[in-house]
């Protein structure tokens, strides 16, 4: 049996903004649960957090490395940048996988959004 991801966490400097920035981009809903400033993330696809971030945010990446399957590739990264992200350099391509762009939230933190080609979205149940 494959291992899959079960669970990911957006550490977020300001919870409030990093919430808006994921409700208006991906309309994912958020529900609170624990400590303060601690939201499930529901509509993910993924099971998720978003949390107040407990330590100042390192150089470079530190940690896993999530991709967003967005409809649309261009429409999400205005949106993303109307939201108050920022594209990180220009989209690439993966033959027979999709095309895809690096991004940063609001919060510094870098993922993801990769538009699939359609025989990959039924690969990966995402269709």
């Amino acid at each position: 049996m494959p291992n899959k991801l079960a669970h990911f966490a957006i550490e977020a400097d300001d919870v409030s903004r990093a919430r808006k920035f994921y409700e208006n981009v991906f309309n994912w809903r958020f529900e609170p649960w624990g400590p303060p400033d601690f939201y499930q993330i529901r509509d993910a696809g993924v099971h998720g957090a978003l949390q107040q971030r407990r330590e100042p945010l390192p150089e470079g990446r530190k940690g896993f490395e999530c991709s967003i399957a967005v409809d649309n590739l261009e429409k999400s990264m205005k949106e993303i940048e109307t939201a108050g992200g920022k594209i990180l350099g220009p989209k690439h391509t993966i033959p027979t996988v999709g095309s895809l762009v690096q991004f940063h939230d609001t919060e510094g933190n870098q993922a993801i959004i990769i538009q699939y080609e359609p025989q990959c979205l039924e690969e990966l149940g995402l269709n």
